[in-house]
């Protein structure tokens, strides 16, 4: 592509993917540079990084302590150097063999920002029922308080025009960052472009970190900046 992609990659105490996860970026042949934001793991994810061949296009940026996977992206939007930014969980749960299409409307100007639904038809791993309602929930809420039509506000999948999230001052720390870039993108007039993905779900005894008390918090989050910066 002739934009420059920047692969940012949160990541808390995921040694058995971390290796993987990196490969397959890399096997895609897209990005131009990966950023790796080690938030505080102690699982030995550290020491897997360690031994990673950088090469040219591998960064590892390592917190003191864990302070969230927001705190964690918003490290690597200020660390990447790329045209655009794409969003990738160190879980094997999103494919990046998907890059060509999440990018595709902004290689052809269609939008500027652009997410990978889970509920648009793509192949998926069957998602909790109880999980799916509060994707659903929130999706809703950010429906009715945004004026939009998207269909999955919480997937891993965001991916930006660069410019975008730089002008875009973000405060959340933990899984608050999803509502909370949404909703600051849909309050500057941006339109949100979905493109089907699959979605390969882990279950929690692989290490799924997110809970019901992220979700109460999201909502809060989309109520909060509906009516504040």
């Amino acid at each position: 592509m002739a934009l420059k992609l920047s692969v940012i990659i949160p990541c808390y105490n995921e040694k058995s993917t971390i290796s993987t996860i990196i490969e397959r970026v890399r096997a895609v042949g897209l990005a131009s540079e990966i950023v790796v934001v080690d938030d505080g793991s102690t699982d030995g994810t550290r020491d897997i990084l360690a031994g990673i061949d950088r090469g040219d296009d591998l960064k590892i940026i390592l917190h003191d302590r864990n302070m969230g996977k927001g705190a964690a992206v918003q490290t690597g939007f200020r660390a990447a150097t790329g045209d655009v930014f794409l969003i990738q969980d160190a879980d094997l749960e999103y494919d990046p063999r998907e890059y060509p299409v999440l990018l595709r409307p902004i290689e052809e100007g269609i939008s500027k920002v652009v997410y990978g639904s889970r509920f648009l038809g793509g192949p998926r791993k069957a998602m909790f029922f109880w999980n799916m309602v509060a994707n659903r929930s929130l999706t809703l809420v950010t429906n009715v308080l945004y004026n939009a039509i998207l269909s999955d506000m919480e997937t891993c999948y965001k991916v930006f025009r660069a410019e975008v999230v730089r002008e875009i001052p973000l405060r959340s720390h933990r899984f608050d960052f999803e509502p909370e870039v949404t909703a600051k993108i849909l309050k500057r007039g941006y339109r949100i472009y979905e493109v089907p993905i699959s979605y390969n779900g882990r279950e929690w005894n692989e290490g799924k970190k997110i809970s019901w008390r992220d979700g109460v918090i999201a909502m809060w989050t989309l109520i909060r900046y509906r009516f504040t910066e």
